[in-house]
């Protein structure tokens, strides 16, 4: 990727939340970075049709959905190069792939800078029906780079350089990557003013003219210039090695959180920088995890429930990343969880999938991710290096072509002994709240809480981004390319991109369901006024409504030695097992009080379940004593 962080040296918070502006930015990768050949760009071109034309899961669908056949756009660019700058030429590409209406496949030209950020020092929000939404700005980070003390939150915004402001949106929506309409829109509204400049073009303009109206309900107008921020990974944020080639991500979506955290909640920012400076040994694991996990207990007129935040699922450490929710999920209130998946790009699909368990007494199965049947594909799958990845996949690519089959049979990516390893942890119901950002390894997510009938989903918006694949990066692509005998063109001066591979089915009811372009639907809900200046509390108080009508029952354990102390609520059956073996099944139990049980055993792990009538609520596993 193009080298760029000598663009915004260390500095202070203040200074980092400023960045630099927009054209001094530019002008300095100008200097740094090389032109290209015309033969570089056609070899870029090149890459692009092999790894369409042969690995790109969804290509029928894109092609059926839009009637956009990106392989003949790119021949038709293809006879363009000679007349095309560098810059004209990288806005070309990344319109064209633009147009699949997939964040997953994305082209990072080298006049991209990695990891840099364009924006405005403002959040916009909106609130009300979708036909009749609101605008406003409801965060601003340095009024200084405003210069208008009038500008703060809460303003009405009505115009966007002179265009009406839902106009704005609606023509900006026309150059995002949502399948759907509201998923578009979504990505406009947030990309109106953050942009990552690693997977798209710079603005067109270094400035934008806002007509708004203030708190007095006095139109005004404010021009404000673009900055380039550079808000890095969190310290533990997924770097590469084994998760590469398991993600389901939008970068382009993680790289904007981690902005907007820099711009708007510097104290959290400071603690993070605190944090990352900590010796290993001195931070807490939910220190550790902060950037992609919070939590709190909320007040609501139904009385008091947990609130779970998942930030994004991009670590590398799955299994510390799910101990670190545990911790927090001992600290919540027992009546009712509220998980909050909003604007989650995604990130390690062993992290999401694998955290499902800990809401559901029930087995959890994974959602399964196939690929299409192409002489590629199969060369990939069928080479030695690549086994441990595709090797799954081989047999039934191998078939394919003789069953007429356009896909291979679709496998789960995480085992489903992987997703049951460590069993409930939460044992109250559980509401969870999505939006149309909620992307990739979030979707996977999303799926897991329906198809798994784990709890409702509250969707603000239609639905979730609808990111359904394992999406990889052209490094990895190359890599695997080359043992199957079909090696990708050497990309130049940094370019690169990403590909979905994997497209993603669901399970459960919804068996064999794309979710791309599809998304995980729940229950309409419109964001409110008091939900963008006042946390969220409608919100927190409809679904604590939808918690309180859920039947609520409690288990907990103690284990010494041979003897286990079990209490319980609103139970009237307990099964234990040791080591997979019943060991005292069909114990009746009063529906709130305690019970010793002496175990046959004080060896091997304790399995605890119980039941309300027919119905298995609480599951608890406990290990052996030391």
């Amino acid at each position: 990727m193009p080298a760029n962080r000598s663009l915004l040296s260390n500095s202070s918070v203040l200074e980092q939340q400023r960045g630099k502006a927009l054209p001094d930015a530019l002008h300095r990768l100008q200097s740094k970075v090389g032109k290209l050949s015309w033969g570089e760009r056609l070899d870029i071109l090149d890459a692009w049709v092999q790894v369409l034309d042969g690995a790109y899961a969804h290509l029928p669908l894109k092609r059926a959905l839009y009637g956009f056949d990106p392989i003949r756009a790119i021949e038709h660019l293809r006879q363009q190069v000679p007349a095309l700058s560098d810059m004209q030429f990288h806005r070309e590409l990344t319109s064209l792939i633009n147009r699949l209406r997939d964040a997953h496949t994305q082209y990072s030209g080298p006049h991209t800078l990695a990891g840099a950020v364009a924006s405005l020092p403002f959040l916009v929000e909106s609130y009300g029906p979708p036909n009749k939404c609101r605008f406003v700005v409801s965060k601003v980070s340095d009024r200084r780079l405003t210069d208008d003390d009038h500008f703060v939150p809460g303003v009405t915004l009505d115009w966007w350089n002179g265009i009406p402001f839902d106009r704005a949106v609606d023509l900006h929506a026309d150059q995002e990557t949502g399948g759907r309409p509201d998923a578009r829109l979504a990505r406009a509204l947030e990309s109106l003013t953050f942009r990552s400049l690693e997977y798209s073009p710079p603005p067109d303009e270094h400035w934008v003219d806002i007509g708004y109206t203030d708190l007095k309900n006095k139109q005004r107008e404010v021009r404000i210039a673009w900055r380039v921020v550079l808000p890095g990974c969190a310290p533990t944020a997924g770097h590469g090695g084994a998760t590469r080639s398991r993600r389901g991500i939008n970068l382009a979506g993680e790289a904007v959180r981690r902005a907007k955290k820099l711009l708007f909640s510097s104290t959290l920012w400071r603690e993070e920088q605190r944090v990352k400076a900590a010796k290993p040994g001195k931070r807490s694991l939910t220190e550790e995890y902060k950037d992609f996990l919070s939590s709190r207990t909320v007040p609501t007129k139904n009385g008091k429930f947990g609130y779970l935040r998942i930030w994004s699922f991009d670590v590398d450490d799955d299994q510390r990343f799910i101990e670190a929710a545990i911790e927090l999920l001992r600290e919540l209130p027992d009546r009712g969880l509220i998980i909050d998946l909003r604007d989650n790009p995604g990130g390690f699909i062993w992290a999401a999938e694998r955290m499902l368990q800990l809401f559901t007494p029930n087995p959890v199965t994974p959602t399964k991710f196939g690929l299409r049947s192409t002489p590629l594909t199969r060369a990939m799958a069928a080479a030695r290096f690549n086994q441990t990845e595709l090797g799954p996949w081989a047999e039934s690519l191998e078939n394919a072509p003789a069953n007429g089959e356009p896909y291979s049979t679709h496998l789960p990516i995480t085992s489903p002994e992987q997703c049951n390893d460590m069993g409930q942890h939460y044992g109250g119901p559980v509401v969870l709240v999505v939006d149309a950002n909620t992307y990739s390894s979030g979707d996977l997510f999303a799926a897991g809480i329906a198809d798994n009938r784990i709890g409702p989903i509250v969707c603000i918006g239609q639905a979730t981004g609808a990111g359904g694949a394992n999406v990889w990066a052209s490094d990895d692509l190359s890599v695997a390319m080359k043992p199957a005998g079909m090696p990708l063109p050497l990309l130049s001066h940094g370019a690169n991109f990403t590909m979905a591979l994997r497209r993603a089915v669901r399970s459960g009811d919804a068996d064999g369901v794309l979710i791309e372009d599809n998304g995980i639907a729940g229950q309409p809900y419109s964001m409110t006024k008091r939900d963008v200046f006042d946390g969220n509390r409608d919100l927190i108080e409809h679904c604590a409504q939808i918690l309180a009508s859920q039947p609520v029952t409690r288990l907990s354990v103690t284990r010494r030695e041979r003897e286990v102390v079990i209490r319980t609520d609103e139970l009237e059956q307990i099964d234990l097992y040791l080591n997979g073996h019943p060991a005292s099944p069909g114990i009746q139990v009063q529906q709130t009080g305690d019970l010793a049980v002496q175990l046959p055993s004080s060896d091997g792990e304790l399995e605890v379940v119980g039941f309300a009538g027919n119905t298995m609520r609480q599951r608890r596993r406990l290990p052996a004593p030391e």
